[in-house]
C-alpha cells in the first residue's frame, strides 16, 4: 500500500512538511516499504486518509534512503509513526512508556482514527503530550 501513499524522499522534504503544515497533523512512517509491518500500516493509513484528510495528512519515509533521522528520532524498529503539528512533536501516552512514537502496525481502522483524533484536538490545545483513548501496556501480555 505505500505506493498509494506520499513519500518524501528526501530530508528536505520531511522538514518542509512538518514545519509548513499550520492546520493539520503530519502523520510520518518512517520503515521500509517492503516490511510486512510497515505493509499493515500502509494499509491503515490509505484506508483512513479520506477520513482525516481534514484534520491530519500522512507521510511514510524509507529510512534506509532518508536516513537522517534514524539517529535523532530512534528510528530502530521496523515501522515507527511519529504525530507533528505546527512543527513541534506531539508525543502521546500509550502506556507502553515510549511516548515518542507508535512502533508496531494498528490493524484497526477506527482505533487509528480515534489516536489520530487524540492527537489533534490535545495538539490544538498546545498540548506536547496527549493520552491515548486506549491502553496499550497489556498489548503483549499472555
Amino acid at each position: 500500500m505505500s505506493y498509494a501513499l506520499r513519500k518524501l524522499e528526501h530530508p528536505w522534504d520531511v522538514d518542509d512538511k512538518i514545519v509548513n503544515e499550520h492546520e493539520r497533523v503530519v502523520i510520518i512512517r518512517f520503515g521500509h516499504d517492503c516490511d510486512p509491518t510497515c505493509m499493515q500500516m500502509d494499509e491503515v493509513l490509505f484506508s483512513v486518509a479520506e477520513t482525516i484528510k481534514n484534520f491530519a495528512v500522512s507521510y511514510t519515509v524509507d529510512i534506509t534512503k532518508v536516513s537522517e533521522f534514524n539517529i535523532m528520532y530512534e528510528l530502530y524498529d521496523p515501522c515507527t509513526v511519529m504525530f507533528f503539528f505546527r512543527n513541534k512533536h506531539i508525543l502521546i501516552d500509550l502506556g507502553t512508556g515510549n511516548n515518542n512514537k507508535i512502533n508496531w502496525a494498528i490493524k484497526d481502522k477506527q482505533e487509528f482514527i480515534d489516536i489520530v483524533e487524540t492527537v489533534f484536538r490535545g495538539a490544538k490545545k498546545g498540548r506536547g503530550l496527549v493520552i491515548s483513548p486506549k491502553d496499550y501496556s497489556t498489548k503483549y501480555r499472555y
